[in-house]
């Protein structure tokens, strides 16, 4: 993710003086370069709209328009250099444009082009830029024969306002480029994690209930046959399969509770989360101070997430005790998960906490890990709050 950052005090040029100084140099340079530079930029730009929306009504209109708008793009990215280089403008490049990549199709390569914000904003820069490119460059020259004394005042004048259209144009749009990146990067998380879910249960599945089912039908299969000619082995046999029923259930009920618990959806996050305590090594309290419930999506989500870090208690913390507390603060449903075990815990430490990040990252969450060698253990996560039955934003 990128924003638009202007230049620290410390990267502006000094105050202006009469004296000509390396960055009055720089500015005066600027401004005769960019008669040259606008008139490249004009004549891209204009070539580009006009050519790509007159052949619009044909097949190859769009694509030749999305063509044109991905070279203003790198227009702009030269100029955004040119300003750091000679003005100082701190500029940070745009995000990377989406559905661009390789392997993404023509249909998705041109529609992300021609809505990209950023080259259409610097085709309107180039189109403004060539009265201006040949203001500056024949005041400047004018004044390096008649007004040198001034100069450096004219420069300056003339370089700041060239300043505030390279941010204003030319700069990542903060907030809008910001969020698009990161629901960009969110989607991909979201994506995988429900890819992995999948090939997860589609595992248990094929290599648990479904194996232990064949074997039962294959066992049954054998009494049936045994069942007149010997009754004691075929007796056995129903015997051993009844057992085998019995670990298939359990394994099926074990399968539904990782998609998604019967508690949870009649009972809510404190009936819940107190089950899963009870499956933890070490003794938990659960504590949850809501009036009200989540949204479904929401509280499956909280769900999974104690339940995980419950799972880490019981498998690497060593702890006597551990606490879970569940309450809204406002506008997001808080998780606090702690535990007096050894502690050293890290995001990447092998211990799925990256992965419980990324997920709650990936629905607008936060999550927060303190583990200092020794102990405790702190997990505090947020999630946006929903109202139960509302729908997200959009949908």
């Amino acid at each position: 993710m990128t924003a638009s950052i202007t230049a620290p005090d410390t990267d502006r040029p000094p105050s202006v003086r009469f004296v000509f100084d390396r960055h009055t140099w720089k500015e005066i340079a600027h401004l005769l370069g960019n008669l040259p530079v606008a008139l490249i930029g004009f004549v891209c730009a204009t070539v580009t709209v006009s050519v790509g929306a007159g052949l619009s009504v044909t097949v190859i209109g769009l694509p030749l328009l999305a063509l044109g708008l991905a070279g203003v793009r790198m227009l702009g990215r030269a100029e955004r250099a040119r300003a750091r280089a000679l003005l100082g403008v701190r500029v940070d490049e745009p995000s990377p444009l989406s559905g661009s990549s390789r392997g993404e199709g023509l249909i998705t390569w041109v529609w992300s082009h021609l809505k990209d914000p950023v080259a259409w904003r610097t085709v309107l820069y180039s189109v403004i830029r060539l009265p201006w490119g040949v203001l500056t460059f024949a005041v400047v020259l004018v004044s390096l024969f008649v007004l040198w004394p001034v100069l450096p005042f004219i420069a300056r004048g003339l370089s700041n306002a060239d300043r505030a259209m390279v941010r204003g144009l030319l700069s990542p749009s903060d907030d809008l480029e910001r969020r698009i990146a990161e629901l960009e990067s969110d989607r991909g998380v979201v994506v995988d994690t429900a890819s992995a879910d999948l090939r997860r249960i589609e595992r248990d599945l094929h290599d648990g209930a479904q194996a232990r089912l064949v074997a039962l039908a294959m066992g049954l299969g054998l009494a049936k046959e045994k069942l007149l000619e010997d009754p004691d082995a075929a007796a056995a046999m129903v015997d051993e399969a009844h057992g085998e029923v019995k670990l298939a259930l359990k394994e099926l009920r074990d399968l539904a509770r990782g998609i998604h618990p019967a508690v949870l959806t009649d009972r809510g996050l404190d009936a819940a989360l107190s089950s899963v305590a009870s499956r933890c090594t070490a003794p938990v309290t659960v504590t949850v101070d809501l009036d009200t419930r989540p949204a479904e999506a929401i509280e499956g989500i909280a769900y999974f997430t104690v339940s995980e870090l419950l799972q880490n208690v019981s498998k690497h913390a060593q702890a006597t005790h551990a606490s879970v507390d569940v309450w809204r603060s406002e506008g997001r449903l808080m998780l606090q998960v702690v535990d007096d075990g050894k502690g050293g815990a890290r995001l990447d430490g092998g211990t799925g906490m990256a992965g419980l990040a990324e997920r709650l990252g990936a629905v607008d969450g936060l999550f927060a890990l303190d583990s200092p060698v020794g102990g405790p253990t702190t997990v505090t996560a947020e999630l946006p709050w929903r109202e139960r039955g509302e729908r997200p934003a959009g949908a």
